[in-house]
């Protein structure tokens, strides 16, 4: 079975106040990096699953939304990334 990486990302929605970014730009303020605004705080959570593509891309889906991430308040992004297989070597 194919072997993929998923990588989600889980930010807050632009309507929420994001109280760590907040406090990360007014630190980098304060070190003289004035040249940067809007920052916000994530986070990005990697797995890998295996299986059929659409199996996992569903699986993904449901993971991402239902348990990564709030709906409420969180938007949520996800690639995937077929892994090469490790039993196929270069020959050499």
């Amino acid at each position: 079975m194919p072997e993929y990486l998923a990588v989600v990302q889980v930010m807050l929605k632009k309507s929420i106040l994001d109280p760590q970014g907040r406090a990360v730009e007014t630190t980098l303020r304060r070190l003289g990096h004035t040249n940067l605004s809007n920052l916000r705080v994530g986070k990005r959570i990697e797995l890998t699953l295996e299986g059929e593509r659409s199996a996992v891309e569903a699986q993904l889906a449901e993971i991402a939304t239902k348990v990564l991430s709030n709906p409420v308040m969180e938007e949520v992004e996800y690639q995937l990334t077929e892994l090469a297989d490790p039993n196929l070597g270069d020959g050499g």
